[in-house]
């Protein structure tokens, strides 16, 4: 590719729209622009990023036994209504009338088209086991787009469903997948770990997130230093705290309100009554699926609505607003505590624990001390609730963990019987009966893993790209394009790596050698070869690999072979 014949309109200054490192450094290295809010254009050198990332995806998609195929983005209201997805799903569903006034939408997943086509083709356990994927472009209305590529509203998605008869072959096309899903990242050059995630919209009874490690991602990962366990924020198992001995206890004190004038959150109470956060109760009013509970954590903690959400077995978990709290607790917000309420009360592990702690008292400007469990209010459920914290032990092996944080690249789910059971996708198996298929569900964000890869490899002079995403794996840089022995030169080894299929750029431009050097670390080229006057004398090619300090000069007729050399030793490394 001739850069002068090519389109990549590149930027010195940074764009004022982007907040993070991925979305600056796409903008100013000319590979996306932006149409509207979180909807881009892929420029020539984006989408041949993309188009790289594809086909990793789409090799070992089809080396797992997956089999693609294309659905479409236009999707009909009675399969999202038969599936019960239609009002659950939320206002990031882009819902529209066609002109026969028929409900419909832009489908940001595919549960429900993918159900609906396998429940009208598979009817025996004899086609089976089986897994579809396509590789399309989805639309979510985010309420908020940011960060470029990392939470757009139209996205270039990687989604797979996979088809068994029982539990255990869904197990195994589980394993496979994350096995693909392995094999994808680490062959795009990413550093990664799979961890335990929350289903949220999509459901199901077990995940695992791909995160693409980086200081500047979004979420915060933990993991335990001593054996292999790692999940997201929001489904870190906390281990329920060891309960005191019946006799070991301190003795059960007097309940006494105390005024409060004012007083609400954490901070203040605690401040005021001279006690440590860990010694007060928070009680927050929620509405799971229009139901009214309270659920109950440490002052020091806070509540994972996540967890909640899912201990709940709730569709929706929202918040209750000032009206509800006071209709439910009879004071205004800041003053709910659990005694003598008539709601469902569940709580944290942590709360066992507690004697003579401090809670709201349901009545404006007041307090309660020395509450205590069962004698004054009773549980109806205690759970793992709360978000765990760097002094919480390993759930599993009880070690220390630690913190770090990640970017979401791909989601892995068993959804169990939840599709095929609302959409009555049935077969029959050895002995006749119609039972429902198992299901799983495997997503892969292309246009994220380009810009996780950013975030992941770059500096103060650009991207520096893993060489299987990179737009380009070589650049050729001539100097003096005036010079005749300079321009056969680069033009020589440009046609010499072309002919062994490396994918090299030649930038032809009439432009001085700054802005050539500029652009190629801006573009993140990983092999860069400079042509110029004085080498060409000498008989010598120089050769810089983005990220390092130090370049190379190399003769000028093992300049290709020594290029390629470094080629396939980028790629030898990844494996």
């Amino acid at each position: 590719m001739r850069y002068s014949k090519y389109f990549i309109p590149t930027y010195k200054e940074i764009p004022a729209e982007a907040e993070v490192t991925s979305h600056q450094l796409m903008l100013r290295a000319g590979l996306i622009r932006k149409l509207t809010s979180g909807i881009y254009t892929y420029l020539p050198a984006g989408l041949r990023c993309i188009k790289k990332v594809e086909n990793i995806i789409r090799d070992e998609m089809n080396r797992a036994g997956a089999i693609e195929l294309l659905m479409p983005a236009f999707q009909p209201a009675e399969l999202w209504q038969e599936s019960g997805r239609w009002d659950y799903y939320g206002r990031e569903l882009l819902r529209f009338k066609d002109r026969h006034n028929r409900d419909a939408c832009i489908g940001p997943t595919h549960e429900e088209i993918i159900t609906d086509l396998v429940r009208k083709e598979i009817q025996s356990y004899k086609q089976m086991p089986v897994n579809f994927y396509q590789i399309q472009t989805k639309f979510r209305d985010e309420i908020r787009p940011r960060f470029g590529l990392m939470r757009g509203r139209e996205f270039i998605m990687k989604d797979a469903y996979s088809f068994d008869v029982d539990d255990e072959g869904a197990n195994r096309s589980y394993e496979i997948m994350h096995e693909a899903y392995s094999n994808i990242f680490g062959r795009c050059g990413l550093k990664f770990r799979a961890v335990e995630a929350d289903t949220g919209a999509i459901g199901g009874s077990y995940s695992h997130e791909f995160m693409v490690l980086a200081d500047t991602g979004e979420d915060q990962i933990i993991s335990c230093t001593n054996c292999d366990y790692a999940a997201n924020l929001e489904k870190a198992e906390v281990k329920p705290p060891e309960l005191p001995s019946e006799n070991g206890g301190q003795p059960m004190l007097t309940l006494e309100p105390v005024d409060t004038p004012h007083i609400k959150s954490v901070e203040e109470v605690t401040s005021f009554l001279g006690i440590s956060p860990d010694r007060l109760i928070k009680t927050l009013i929620f509405v799971a699926d229009k139901t009214v509970v309270a659920a109950l954590v440490r002052g020091d903690h806070e509540l994972n609505e996540a967890k909640l959400t899912a201990f709940l077995g709730a569709q929706s978990l929202e918040l209750a607003d000032a009206q509800l709290v006071e209709e439910t607790t009879g004071a205004p917000i800041g003053f709910a505590g659990p005694a003598g309420l008539k709601v469902k009360l569940v709580a944290d592990h942590a709360i066992k624990k507690m004697k003579n702690f401090v809670t709201g008292g349901n009545k404006k400007d007041v307090h309660l001390k020395n509450v205590n469990l069962d004698r004054d209010f009773e549980v109806d459920l205690f759970a793992d609730l709360r978000i765990i914290t760097p002094q919480d032990s390993c759930p599993k092996c009880g070690g220390e963990i630690q913190f770090g944080r990640g970017i979401e690249v791909g989601h892995i789910f068993k959804l169990g019987t939840k599709y095929s059971h609302a959409l009555k996708a049935l077969f029959l198996d050895e002995q006749g009966k119609e039972i429902p298929i198992i299901m799983g569900c495997y997503g892969i964000g292309v246009g994220r893993t380009v810009a996780a890869a950013i975030e992941q490899n770059h500096d103060k002079d650009g991207i520096i790209f893993p060489i299987p995403v990179a737009p380009f794996e070589v650049t050729v840089l001539p100097l003096q394009l005036h010079e005749t022995a300079v321009k056969e030169t680069a033009e020589k080894i440009y046609k010499e790596l072309s002919d062994n299929d490396i994918d090299v750029l030649l930038d032809d431009r009439d432009e001085r050698a700054g802005v050539k050097f500029n652009d190629a670390d801006l573009l993140g080229i990983p092999v860069r070869v400079t042509v110029g006057v004085k080498g060409v004398k000498n008989g010598l090619v120089e050769i810089k690999m983005r990220g390092e300090s130090a370049s190379n000069s190399v003769p000028l007729q093992e300049a290709s072979a020594i290029i390629r050399e470094k080629v396939k030793s980028l790629y030898d490394s990844l494996k």
